[in-house]
């Protein structure tokens, strides 16, 4: 039986939508109806204004029991909220409305994954303006989904995948997520860098299946601080963290200079890097895999991917959007669902 896949809608005014009806209405190019049984938690209505603007043939149909989910390439199943008023928001404009939709779907998605009704979720792009708009403080889908699971120990895991045979793609874990640099120093600590390196093992371990993970940790400053010229976290947060983390029985090197071990990463050196703060992992991602990158929450009860980007508020309502992450996104979490006992 293929595994069920929620797909949450994400910001009704952006490109979230829109990718989902081009990466499910598609099956001679993405044919996701191979692998799973894609079933979206968003409002039917904007899905069918969606699909009538692209001048899709994608048939909308309203799903009432997820057991009787059937993929037929050209439907595309979903668990109607009826939370969405047009008149309420403008396409490419951030509204409390629309990021009360989004979090509404999140929250539906959330509870048929803890009831084990669907094998995983990906979530469709969210804004955070939107979302603290409607009253929600979360920083982002991570912050959210750690919360409404009650998990304590969540990650944020960047996937690029290999673009060829002659490099091996990029796993970058996160020891802190959305943060103002001037707050960062003040918020890595030994717990938390090394709360990361034990994410990034069991990631690598569970959910791409590599028994004895070759792990690695990039410092926070230049030169991996330069023996404390250039700042002292590494030796008095990063390095400390790294050693408990040996003993722990955890295989992990580090810190290193996190240009140098992006790359070393990039040739297949290490299976996954554990990075300290957004852009050092973000950047190298979305340079080498823009479009295809995934980014995974590690240490939920269920499993959760994502596209590697955001709303695209620009290009909304203009059927511009690239699908290409969401059905990576997809893709991986079905592979992940096979791979992972939850």
């Amino acid at each position: 039986m293929k595994p069920v896949i929620a797909i949450t809608m994400g910001d009704p005014a952006g490109i979230g939508p829109e990718i989902i009806v081009k990466a499910l209405s598609n099956p001679l190019v993405n044919r996701i109806d191979r692998i799973a049984r894609p079933v979206v938690v968003g409002d039917r209505g904007i899905l069918e204004r969606v699909s009538r603007r692209l001048k899709s043939s994608c048939e909308i149909r309203t799903l009432l029991d997820l057991e009787t989910i059937r993929p037929i390439r050209t439907a595309l199943s979903v668990i109607d909220l009826k939370n969405v008023n047009p008149s309420d928001f403008v396409i490419g404009q951030a509204s409390a409305a629309g990021g009360q939709a989004a979090v509404e779907a999140i929250r539906k998605a959330v509870q048929l994954a803890l009831a084990r009704r669907v094998a995983a979720i990906v979530t469709a792009p969210i804004s955070k303006e939107a979302v603290h708009a409607a009253g929600y403080p979360y920083p982002g889908h991570t912050e959210m989904l750690a919360e409404l699971s009650g998990s304590k120990e969540v990650g944020m895991l960047m996937v690029s995948p290999p673009r060829s045979k002659k490099d091996f793609g990029l796993r970058i874990l996160l020891a802190t997520t959305h943060l103002a640099l001037r707050d960062l120093p003040g918020q890595l600590t030994r717990e938390r860098v090394g709360t990361a390196i034990r994410l990034a093992h069991e990631a690598a371990r569970g959910y791409f299946g590599i028994r004895r993970p070759r792990l690695a940790v990039a410092g926070l400053n230049p030169h991996a601080g330069e023996g404390g010229l250039f700042g002292r976290e590494e030796g008095e947060i990063i390095q400390p963290a790294v050693e408990q983390a040996r003993r722990d029985g955890i295989p992990v090197s580090g810190p290193f200079p996190a240009d140098s071990l992006i790359r070393r990463a990039f040739e297949g050196r290490y299976d996954l890097v554990v990075a300290m703060y957004h852009d050092q992992a973000l950047i190298p991602i979305k340079l080498l895999g823009f479009g295809r990158a995934v980014n995974v929450t590690v240490g939920l009860p269920f499993i959760r991917t994502s596209p590697d980007h955001g709303t695209a508020y620009d290009i909304a309502g203009k059927g511009m959007a690239d699908p290409s992450s969401l059905v990576e996104a997809i893709r991986l979490a079905v592979d992940f669902s096979a791979k992972k006992k939850l």
